[in-house]
């Protein structure tokens, strides 16, 4: 009786001190721990730090994150890739979305989304106050550095980003919205936050996510303003690419948004391997 009854207070004592905890206990369905790497680029006298993700085998999918202020989508996607497997490539800023470096004494800013063209890396440094042929230049090299950790073998580019409560959002791509002009089409859903979005070069990622009763926006590739970003590249390149985006912060339905986007991937890679060769 004494044995029975201690092994009673011992399991309400237990549940006393997880009810009272402030975090609650999750158990981890982790199946890979990555293997990191680090890659050194330097750009005038700034080293900057890119560090790649590899989990498991999977590489049919690239995600990538160049804001390395945008933490919840990089978070999002760890979480995720634990369980799925796949790549992350992250620049390395110290929670920065402007990328600064000294060059011949003068400092130079551009934001890394904004440099896969020439026209592109131009404005991102006149809006960040100064430019210069050598500047540019040097943030070119960087950019194709990038490129070049994206395999030529990756079915879909996957951008991890964030933002602000409704500094951009489905709204920017409406009819009244000032980038309605880069848009092909776009599903509005009423019953999602506006800045929850999924914005993409191809036209069946955009049916399919809107199908699950996200906000979706299909990019016109042809028409869309040439402004360096990594979505542009792709679009005048023929690449698959997907932006997912939350407001900062709204981790879970990253998660929700990523690990559905992945579900349709894998999908179609399985019918693909099921496919006899000649329909290939």
């Amino acid at each position: 009786m004494k044995t029975l009854a201690t092994t009673i207070f011992i399991c309400l004592f237990c549940k006393t001190i997880i009810a009272q905890s402030s975090d609650p206990i999750i158990i981890s369905k982790a199946l890979f721990v990555p293997a990191e790497k680090t890659i050194f680029h330097k750009i005038g006298d700034r080293n900057i730090a890119v560090k790649i993700f590899q989990y498991g085998d999977v590489k049919d999918f690239v995600c990538i994150n160049v804001h390395a202020n945008e933490t919840s989508s990089f978070k999002a996607a760890k979480s995720v890739l634990e369980e799925k497997g796949g790549t992350i490539i992250k620049i390395e800023n110290t929670n920065q979305r402007v990328i600064k470096f000294r060059l011949n004494g003068i400092t130079y800013g551009f934001d890394p989304n904004r440099i896969y063209s020439r026209i592109g890396i131009e404005q991102t440094l006149r809006d960040n106050r100064r430019t210069s042929k050598q500047a540019i230049l040097e943030i070119e090299k960087f950019a194709g550095m990038l490129l070049q950790l994206i395999p030529d073998s990756t079915k879909c580019i996957i951008a991890l980003h964030n933002n602000t409560e409704e500094a951009y959002s489905v709204r920017s791509y409406l009819p009244d919205g000032n980038r309605k002009k880069d848009a092909k089409a776009v599903y509005n859903d009423s019953t999602q936050d506006v800045d929850d979005i999924a914005f993409t070069t191809d036209s069946l990622l955009y049916q399919r996510m809107a199908d699950f009763g996200f906000n979706s926006i299909w990019q016109d590739n042809e028409k869309v303003k040439k402004d360096g970003s990594l979505s542009v590249y792709c679009g005048e390149n023929d690449k698959r690419y997907i932006n997912i985006e939350t407001q900062h912060g709204k981790v879970e339905q990253y998660i929700i948004m990523l690990e559905k986007l992945l579900q349709l991937l894998f999908e179609e890679n399985h019918n693909n391997l099921d496919k006899p060769d000649e329909e290939l």
